[in-house]
């Protein structure tokens, strides 16, 4: 059963679609979240010529057109009763680099907008346990940075169980905006009359689990035949400052399994996807390409407020702009340098590209990412 709804446009360019599909149903380093909901056992991952990407849909009639996005890491703006004194110019240093010539804002919301206080920490403080909130009406200073698509899969947006998560996806949609992440969700946008869908996992039962390898691989394909261009999001990885190379291996974090976030992506991409991006690390990651498409490992921290650590390599950050074709090939991609001040307030500045630029070429070689000093991305 499919139940779709229709935004109000955004703007000229941009209208909002979500169509949610029955499929079945933590910031690292310090102080940041613990985790919550069970992991499944890891799954084993098919070869890339048992999972082909799908028959080409028919050219769309906007054949030509481009569609640019930005993308960031992992946000949120304090806890309740601690939030910032000023939330509706908090991402100010930064709209400018987010909106500028991006049909689509994207960014992944790590926790809920809710009133709920029935958090999974009980009701006895604890110095490992981190259930983030705002409040409901928080969605609209995202909205008015120019964020219109939010992401729920990640370890925090079930903190305060089946309701908090329930009033954050009505807050969002109240506000105006898409999101995406809740099991076998997928959203589409239209930019410049091109079908865009996302479709997002984490390894939780509460999201689009991406432990479920068949489901996902699933997932993705239905959404490759809804638009021809996907962006699949992962919220995949250990965690913390020295979690910053990706291994190729299934990685684990406080003993749950954060998945094998290079099979994941490789296998989004063969199912259909045309970029994947991701966060969960809390800590910047390197980027790759595989068959022609874009991979960028983790985004790391975007905006807290007391929310995430902030010391050392966990101070950078990045806007990722892409612009893909209208049949989702790369066509061109830039980062955005961000530094976390203050409480983790995102400012232009430091050091992220020339970080990223070492990683991917220690961890990718031949297939790394070029990323030069001024930020552009280019194939090898």
């Amino acid at each position: 059963m499919r139940r779709s709804r229709l935004f109000a446009v955004l703007g000229p360019a941009v209208a909002l679609v979500v169509s949610a599909c029955s499929a079945g149903h933590t910031p690292g380093g310090t102080p940041t979240a613990g985790t919550s909901g069970s992991a499944r056992p890891a799954a084993t991952l098919s070869s890339s010529a048992e999972s082909p990407r799908p028959a080409a849909l028919p050219r769309p009639s906007t054949a030509g057109a481009s569609v640019t996005l930005t993308a960031v890491g992992d946000m949120m703006l304090g806890i309740t009763p601690d939030l910032p004194p000023d939330p509706a110019s908090y991402f100010n240093a930064v709209e400018p680099a987010l909106r500028h010539g991006a049909q689509i804002v994207f960014g992944n919301l790590e926790g809920t907008l809710t009133t709920s206080t029935a958090s999974k920490c009980g009701t006895k403080p604890s110095s490992d346990c981190f259930a983030f909130r705002n409040p409901p009406g928080y969605a609209r200073f995202f909205k008015k940075a120019g964020f219109s698509v939010l992401n729920d899969a990640n370890n925090h947006s079930h903190d305060f169980g089946p309701a908090g998560q329930a009033q954050t996806v009505r807050a969002i949609h109240a506000a105006g905006l898409a999101q995406t992440g809740l099991p076998g969700e997928i959203t589409r946008v239209k930019a410049h009359g091109v079908p865009v869908a996302f479709v997002a996992f984490a390894p939780y039962d509460y999201t689009a689990s991406l432990l479920d390898l068949p489901a996902a691989r699933a997932l993705i394909r239905q959404a490759a035949r809804q638009a021809r261009i996907v962006v699949v999001y992962m919220h995949a990885g250990a965690e913390g400052a020295d979690a910053d190379h990706v291994t190729g291996r299934e990685e684990i974090y406080l003993g749950e399994d954060r998945g094998n976030p290079e099979a994941f992506a490789h296998m989004a991409i063969d199912a259909g996807a045309s970029l994947v991006i991701a966060s969960g690390p809390h800590v910047l990651r390197g980027m790759q390409f595989y068959k022609g498409h874009l991979i960028a490992y983790s985004l790391g921290n975007f905006a807290g407020y007391h929310n995430f650590a902030i010391h050392g390599d966990l101070t950078m950050s990045a806007i990722l702009r892409v612009t893909l074709s209208s049949s989702g090939q790369f066509e061109k991609g830039r980062l955005y340098p961000v530094l976390l001040a203050g409480a983790g307030r995102p400012v232009p500045g430091g050091g992220a590209i020339s970080f990223i630029a070492g990683l991917s070429s220690a961890d990718f070689g031949a297939s790394a990412a070029r990323i030069q000093s001024s930020g552009v991305i280019r194939r090898s």
